[in-house]
C-alpha cells in the first residue's frame, strides 16, 4: 500500500497540508502518516547566564527556577504537539481518510526527514510554517533543506487547497523532469487532471524532440495533453503561463540541464514557490 508523509507544525498552512494530504491520498488509495517535530531551536532560550553578579544563595536559586521553567515548557510543547496531531487526524478522517498513524518526534524536520521518507511514496508540506515571515514573504525555513533530502516527490501546499483539474509540467529534458514525466505516466496521483508541458528557452529539434516524446507518453497514459515551448525567464514564463491558462498544480524537477534547475535551490526557486499561489510538486 502506497504511504504519504505529512509534515506539520500547526501553522496556518497545516489545514492545508491536510486538505492536500487527504486529496493525494484518494488519489493513490494511500495510508496517511502525520509527524510533527519538536524543534528545541524553535524555542526562545530560558537558560543563559543571568548569575555573574548574584552570591551564590541567589543564583542556586535562580538555576533552580530555570530548570524548573525549562520543564514546564518542554511540557506544554508536548502537549501542543499532541493537540496538533489530535486535529490533524480528525480533519484527515471528516475528509474520509482512514488509514492514519500520527507521531511525534523530537528534532529538527529538516535534519530528521531523510528517516521517515523513505519509506514515504510522497511527502506533503506547507509552503510556510510557523516561524515564517509572512511580512517578507519567507517561505517556509524547513522547505528547502527537505526539498534538497527527500528522494521522493514533495507536494508543497499552497495556502488553501483548491480544485485539481489542471497542471503544468516545466520540462527541460532533464533527469528530473523525466522523472517527473515517469511520476506522472504510472502514478495515480494527477490521473483525471489536464497536463500542459512547457518548456522554457530557444526552441531547437532536440528540445522539440523530447517534448513530443513526453507529450506522447502522457497521452498514452490517458492524459489530456498540449505542448509548448516558450523563449524568456524561467521564472516569469511559468508564472505567467499558471496564470493565463488558469493551472491549479505546478510540477517541476528539482534539477536539470538548463535554466530550470535554478528554480529549486536558491533565490529564483524562492521567488518561483513565492509567486506562485498553487501547490508545487517537486522531483529530484
Amino acid at each position: 500500500m502506497s504511504n504519504i508523509l505529512a509534515c506539520t507544525d500547526g501553522s496556518i498552512y497545516s489545514t492545508s497540508v491536510y486538505h492536500h494530504t487527504a486529496w493525494a491520498a484518494k488519489q493513490m488509495s494511500a495510508a496517511v502518516h502525520v509527524l510533527h517535530m519538536l524543534d528545541p531551536h524553535h524555542e526562545d532560550p530560558v537558560k543563559a547566564d543571568h548569575s555573574g553578579s548574584l552570591n551564590l544563595g541567589a543564583r542556586t536559586a535562580l538555576l533552580e527556577e530555570i530548570v524548573e521553567l525549562e520543564a514546564q515548557r518542554a511540557k506544554v510543547a508536548r502537549k501542543r504537539g499532541e493537540a496538533i496531531l489530535e486535529d490533524s487526524t480528525a480533519q484527515l478522517q471528516a475528509a474520509g481518510i482512514t488509514q492514519i498513524v500520527a507521531d511525534q518526534k523530537h528534532g529538527r524536520l529538516s535534519d530528521s526527514i531523510d528517516n521517515y521518507e523513505r519509506d514515504a511514496d510522497l511527502v506533503v508540506i506547507g509552503k510556510r510554517g510557523n516561524h515564517a515571515d509572512f511580512a517578507a514573504g519567507h517561505i517556509g525555513h524547513n522547505l528547502e533543506r527537505v526539498v534538497r533530502s527527500c528522494k521522493h516527490p514533495v507536494l508543497v501546499a499552497s495556502r488553501a487547497f483548491g480544485k485539481m483539474e489542471r497542471f503544468v509540467l516545466a520540462f527541460d529534458g532533464g533527469k528530473s523532469s523525466l522523472k517527473a514525466i515517469q511520476y506522472v505516466a504510472n502514478n495515480p496521483l494527477l490521473k483525471g487532471m489536464q497536463c500542459h508541458l512547457l518548456s522554457v528557452g530557444k526552441d531547437n529539434d532536440k528540445l522539440g524532440d523530447a517534448l513530443e516524446l513526453a507529450r506522447t507518453q502522457l497521452q498514452a497514459a490517458g492524459f489530456e495533453t498540449t505542448a509548448e515551448v516558450r523563449d524568456g525567464e524561467p521564472d516569469k514564463v511559468i508564472a505567467e503561463v499558471v496564470n493565463q491558462a488558469h493551472i491549479d498544480l505546478l510540477v517541476m524537477g528539482a534539477y536539470g540541464h538548463s535554466q530550470i534547475r535554478h528554480l529549486i535551490v536558491g533565490s529564483t526557486t524562492t521567488a518561483m514557490i513565492r509567486t506562485v499561489t498553487i501547490p508545487v510538486l517537486l522531483f529530484r
